[in-house]
């Protein structure tokens, strides 16, 4: 295998050696110049005090470091030049200034304390005028992330309904993303965008604090899990040449960022009580603080509520545990914990004119969903030198999910009552470990980042599909003994491997030019051990043949994928960049061996493959204007769809497979005015405009099977509208958001609606829209949330599921309203 592996590298660099040779050729030919340092020292001008964790910023350079205990901070190996110098702490009054580099400069910075107890709403405004940048920085810890299009989602800054977690609020601000609307207290996330399946984030990478959450990155990449709204801190979106650093998926990176413990107190508790529509009830408490080098932060969430349709009540139990302890200014270990159990009871799916009917309307009384997730992980970060840093991450995941229910094709069909149920099992046991180097370094006079990594990942993962009981309780008990001719029945593992080494490298041609090339490799290993069973009935529903059938397949492939990003910053307020990545998705054999009523799958699928191009603009004008625009092509080669095709004169099936090649290409924008700042000085008001608008188009250009060739691709409305206005005056936040989807398609065939259809499963989702209104109030402690979702009580539906918690239309909730009660001690 290290033949093939050496091999496979030297192609690639031969293939590629006019990139490597043109960037070498443009670092030779860069200016040489001199570097020096900017250090200092911040003080209260009142007390003459050192000034603890005040961010100081390099604007030009997009550069930060935070002063130490004794009020000093430094920035080395800075070019000759002018640069702004900000300095920010909560306390204290901003510092601006501008400096001349010519030499080693050391600077004495007095800050001005406030001389007023500001509100909450001028403390996020203060916070976000220079900080609470829309994009990751060029480096953070031992990522980068320069030239790459990343968006971050700041919790802090959203007036929303965080305890319910509702999607289309938390990620208004970030451009394209398609979102499954399903289910009502944020249990599961499901997005996508660009033609991505939004079911359970399958196509992105999901991560939390930098870890895999998902659960089974090669085999079943499918998000059980995800944290709740009200723990995060941020949620990091990385598109584009992202899949070098954190795997090969289409999509990118999706990475929720926990709160953080205070570093100024020993204890911080915060309560949160939520009422809202449906006997909705949700309970957030954590606990947080510092005691000398060890800090804490822990919470517990529960969620309960009845939902808006018969039969869809559901509880959740939600805990999370952070430690880290600092051995030193250079050494820092963190454990965390992450436990997440619930149990929903399921309506099941409608037919076109069931919706029509009554969108609330449930026949099924029997299906039910219970997910168990316990995620562990142990992190040690290290400074070798000021230069260079090293991070190792181990990671753990113990998980089940069990379903059980009723699930025919025919949407419209009754549940029998005295039937098994069908009940699938699947648990998931995968530890992975990853490591990263990340060193700057000066070659030719520039300054230069190289980070180099790898990952090892193993799971071991089961699935068993079969008759459960028949009655009507949350019973996950297989019932083989009372029903051994039960048609859809297996029992497999699926053990998966996976080693990748990746390296990317940010070359500085010039100030304002940077080039990131990247290649990584991957080594796949996916296996399946077990067997199935063939079950033939005559017409009387006798059994005729009953065998057990086995199917142990091994399939190990390898192979590099190479990136590259551009970045350019001609203005202050200006950053053009670009990147391009080779994407892949390895095929599941849970998709194929998972009997699915509604599908006929093909047994022979194979994996996808293509790439990412992304090419915009983003910066800051001044404090007014917020903005990142761009156009982007995404190429799928053996795209995996469903299509509806003819078995006989009078019969049809939903088919699932490689139907073929597709691209996707569109416009991205996001824009945020600060309109306040146009009309008014008073820092204790707030008026923002944002308008996050996608057009995107697509085409089927090659396919086997018949009249697909030209179609449109699946989960793509041309149109994706988000806006909406932030307001506030001192301690009083509003916002009110405004959402619409264009039509998009759900399988290849582009199959329209059809009422006359008793599954449901295919056809057109229409377009809809849907209007939002929040509110906030802070008193000293406390925080009064209120608002309510879907204003307008539109009536509109997302999805169509295949198979669990469907099949057929998924409605979305209608009108519904919240309100919270927060303490903060």
């Amino acid at each position: 295998m290290l033949q093939k592996i050496g091999y496979l590298i030297l192609m690639m660099i031969l293939k590629d050696f006019k990139i490597i040779a043109g960037v070498i050729f443009l670092l030779f030919t860069a200016a040489a110049q001199a570097q020096f340092t900017i250090s200092g020292t911040i003080t209260s001008a009142e007390t003459n005090a050192p000034v603890v964790d005040a961010e100081v910023y390099i604007y030009e350079l997009s550069k930060k470091v935070v002063s130490a205990s004794d009020g000093t901070f430094l920035f080395s190996d800075v070019k000759p030049g002018s640069y702004k110098i900000v300095v920010f702490s909560f306390e204290y009054s901003i510092s601006e200034q501008t400096i001349e580099i010519v030499d080693n400069t050391s600077l004495s910075i007095a800050l001005e304390t406030l001389g007023e107890q500001l509100s909450e709403v001028v403390l996020v405004a203060r916070k976000e005028k220079i900080f609470a940048l829309n994009k990751l920085k060029a480096v953070e810890g031992t990522a980068i992330y320069e030239g790459k299009k990343s968006e971050v989602v700041l919790i802090d800054n959203l007036t929303a309904n965080l305890a319910s977690g509702t999607a289309r609020q938390l990620y208004a601000q970030v451009a394209g993303l398609n979102i499954y609307e399903n289910n009502d207290a944020g249990l599961q996330l499901n997005i996508g965008g660009r033609g991505l399946d939004p079911n359970r984030t399958a196509s992105f990478n999901t991560r939390q604090n930098g870890y895999d959450i998902s659960a089974d990155v090669l085999g079943y990449p499918e998000s059980y899990y995800t944290p709740p709204a009200e723990g995060l801190d941020k949620i990091e979106v990385i598109r584009g040449a992202a899949s070098l650093q954190y795997g090969t998926q289409f999509g990118g990176l999706i990475n929720f960022k926990m709160k953080q413990p205070n570093p100024d107190k020993e204890i911080e508790w915060i309560s949160r009580q939520t009422l809202g529509s449906n006997n909705l009830f949700t309970s957030f408490n954590s606990l947080g603080g510092t005691v000398g080098k060890t800090q804490y932060y822990a919470f517990y969430n529960f969620k309960t509520g009845d939902g808006f349709r018969p039969n869809s009540e559901f509880d959740s139990y939600n805990g999370y545990l952070h430690v880290n302890h600092d051995f030193s200014d250079k050494t820092k270990l963190t454990f965390e914990f992450s436990y997440l159990n619930y149990l929903a009871h399921q309506p099941g799916g409608l037919t076109d004119q069931q919706f029509e009917d009554d969108p609330s309307f449930s026949n099924r009384t029997r299906n039910w969903f219970n997910v168990d997730w316990k995620l562990y992980s142990v992190r040690l970060d290290h400074s070798f030198s000021n230069k260079t840093d090293f991070s190792l991450n181990l990671f753990a995941l113990d998980a089940f999910r069990k379903s059980v229910g009723f699930r025919e094709n025919r949407v419209s069909q009754e549940d029998d009552l005295t039937a098994p149920r069908e009940l699938i099992v699947g648990n998931f046991n995968n530890w992975g470990a990853e490591a990263r180097v990340l060193t700057r370094y000066n070659l030719l006079d520039g300054d230069h980042v190289f980070l180099v990594g790898s990952k090892y990942y193993q799971s071991k993962n089961s699935e068993r599909q079969g008759p459960g009981t028949n009655g009507a309780d949350a019973d996950f008990s297989f019932a083989d003994t009372e029903y051994p001719d039960y048609s859809r029945q297996s029992d497999f593992e699926f053990p998966n491997l996976n080693l990748a080494l990746f390296a990317e490298n940010i070359f500085n041609v010039k100030d304002n030019l940077s080039i990131t090339p990247g290649a990584r490799f991957e080594y796949i290993k996916t296996e399946s051990q077990g067997a199935y069973k063939q079950i033939n009935l005559d017409n009387a529903g006798n059994p005729i043949l009953n065998i057990e059938v086995p199917d142990n397949r091994d399939f190990s492939r390898q192979f590099v994928l190479l990136g590259v990003g551009v970045s350019y910053k001609p203005f202050n307020a200006v950053e053009l960049y670009g990147n391009f990545s080779q994407n892949y998705r390895s095929v599941t054999f849970n998709d194929i061996r998972i009997n699915n009523p509604s599908l006929v799958i093909d047994p022979d699928i194979s994996d996808e493959s293509g790439y990412t191009f992304d090419l915009g603009a983003r910066g800051r004008v001044s404090n007014v204007l917020s903005y990142d625009v761009g156009a982007f092509l995404l190429r799928y080669d053996n795209r995996l769809g469903v299509v509806l095709r003819a078995v006989s004169d009078i019969q049809q099936e939903q088919f699932r497979g490689n139907i073929g090649d597709a691209i996707t290409y569109g416009f991205e924008s996001f824009l945020d005015f600060n309109l306040w700042k146009t009309i008014s000085d008073n820092d204790n008001g707030k008026l923002n405009l944002f308008v996050n608008l996608a057009l995107t188009d697509s085409e089927y250009i090659s396919s086997q099977e018949n009249n697909i060739e030209g179609n449109k691709v699946e989960f793509i409305p041309d149109v994706n509208l988000k806006t909406g206005l932030s307001f506030g005056y001192k301690d009083l936040l509003g916002s009110l958001q405004y959402t619409y989807l264009g039509s998009q398609f759900t399988d290849a065939t582009n199959s329209p609606r059809d009422f006359d259809s008793q599954s449901g499963i295919i056809g057109e989702i229409p377009e809809y829209d849907i209007l939002d209104f929040s509110l906030s109030y802070s008193y000293k402690y406390f925080k009064l949330e209120t608002g309510v979702n879907n204003l307008l009580d539109n009536s509109y539906f997302t999805r169509r599921a295949t198979g669990y918690p469907g099949p057929g239309i998924l409605p979305a909730q209608p009108r519904t309203f919240y309100t919270t009660l927060q303490f903060k001690f």
